[in-house]
């Protein structure tokens, strides 16, 4: 039988999340915002439900920056702006306290006066739950501002990989070195 979908991925779920680009598209719209968070707490059964859900819903919804909580458990995602829209994915992810974070492209479709609220909400969050981050993003300058250090793929491969100084500012494969240059202003 296979392994996916079965009770062997659930530590695994547990320890790691995903925070993808487009949270529009992530959140179901048939679910409110206390849904959403909630649905990974009960699907990886780490808790009971009445009480224990609601204050580990609330503490994910605090922890990436919406508050009161309380204010956003019976809304819907088309109810919400794109900033709150990522702040909820990410409070999704957070509500089981992973390890690691995997964030695809998570501020590429969001305002740039939004960027870097939900930059430092990540930021934040990586120190004070001492997990890690793996950013994954076509943009150097942004991955040198989050990143301790840098892993440039090219076509499916590793071609570069060091200190997120050193691969900015001194990259040693052609591709890194185009976007480097990309961005005028790290160059």
């Amino acid at each position: 039988s296979s392994v996916r979908g079965s009770s062997a991925l659930r530590p695994y779920r547990h320890r790691v999340q995903m925070i993808f680009q487009d949270a529009y598209q992530a959140l179901n719209p048939r679910h409110t915002v206390f849904e959403i968070v909630a649905e990974p707490l009960r699907s990886l059964q780490l808790v009971e439900g009445g009480k224990q859900l609601a204050d580990r819903v609330s503490e994910a919804l605090a922890a990436a920056g919406l508050n009161p909580p309380g204010d956003f458990f019976s809304r819907f995602p088309h109810e919400l702006s794109g900033g709150q829209r990522q702040r909820v994915v990410i409070a999704g992810a957070l509500a089981v306290k992973p390890k690691l974070i995997v964030a695809d492209e998570p501020v590429s479709m969001l305002d740039v006066s939004i960027r870097a609220q939900i930059l430092q909400v990540l930021v934040d969050l990586r120190a004070k739950h001492n997990m890690a981050l793996l950013f994954i993003t076509h943009d150097l300058p942004l991955a040198w501002l989050i990143a301790d250090r840098i892993a440039v793929l090219y076509l499916g491969k590793l071609v570069e990989i060091g200190s997120a100084d050193e691969i900015t500012f001194n990259p040693h494969h052609p591709y890194t070195v185009a976007l480097r240059n990309a961005t005028p202003q790290i160059r």
